[in-house]
């Protein structure tokens, strides 16, 4: 009788064990910050109204993850059109565009066999590719002006990352892939606006040397509190 209440008590002792195990707390989900541009020079243009188009949509599933991304890159993008863009003519529209804004998942082949068993692998390639134009048009003048950039980039994650990592990554991803659709947009609008640039505004000269070290890059701004 004493063996079998001694078994009883490992038993339910490991039970118990094995349930706070199970429930053990996963690490909170990390907060990203907005990505915004407000505190870059706003682009001043001869055109009374400002329209933020999204043509492209997501397939919402794999191998396409930017719907996964904790800061959705189209979204972003329209952010720095509302930030950057700013009408300030009597008449005319300027348009943005969202061409483009995905990230595919990419499998890599893993190291097999007992070598495997003591490798690290990375698992996953990311290649994103956000695309974004800017017209300008008039119809008391009939002048018309377009500008477009794409940028690409790719990132590779090991297959130990965490949730919490890979998201890390994918918002580091965005960001980098902002900063260069950001630079881009502006240098072309400079160049080939014209007209279409309102007086006062002011934008780094690019032909200058050591212009690219003068642009504004991203600011990440704290989420407010939730309530």
């Amino acid at each position: 009788m004493l063996r079998t209440r001694n078994f009883r008590a490992v038993f339910v002792c490991a039970a118990v064990l094995g349930l706070l195990a199970g429930c053990e707390t996963a690490p909170p989900r990390p907060q990203f910050p907005e990505l915004t541009f407000g505190h870059l020079p706003p682009i001043r243009l001869n055109v009374a109204e400002l329209q933020v188009v999204r043509a492209y949509a997501s397939p919402g599933q794999k191998p396409n993850v930017e719907q996964l991304f904790p800061v959705l890159p189209a979204a972003v993008m329209e952010r720095w059109a509302h930030d950057r863009l700013k009408p300030v003519g009597a008449e005319g529209v300027a348009r943005a565009i969202v061409k483009e804004a995905s990230v595919v998942e990419v499998p890599l082949p893993r190291t097999t066999g007992i070598t495997g068993t003591f490798t690290t692998d990375q698992s996953e390639r990311y290649d994103a590719v956000l695309e974004m134009s800017v017209e300008a048009s008039s119809r008391d003048s009939g002048r018309r002006a377009m500008v477009s950039a794409r940028a690409t980039r790719s990132r590779t994650v090991p297959e130990t990352i965490t949730l919490n990592d890979r998201e890390k990554v994918w918002f580091e991803l965005t960001e980098a892939l902002m900063n260069d659709l950001n630079a881009s947009l502006e240098r072309q609008i400079q160049d080939n606006f014209g007209a279409f640039l309102a007086q006062g505004t002011s934008l780094p000269n690019t032909s200058s040397p050591g212009a690219s070290s003068q642009r504004g890059g991203i600011r990440t701004e704290p989420l407010p509190p939730a309530r």
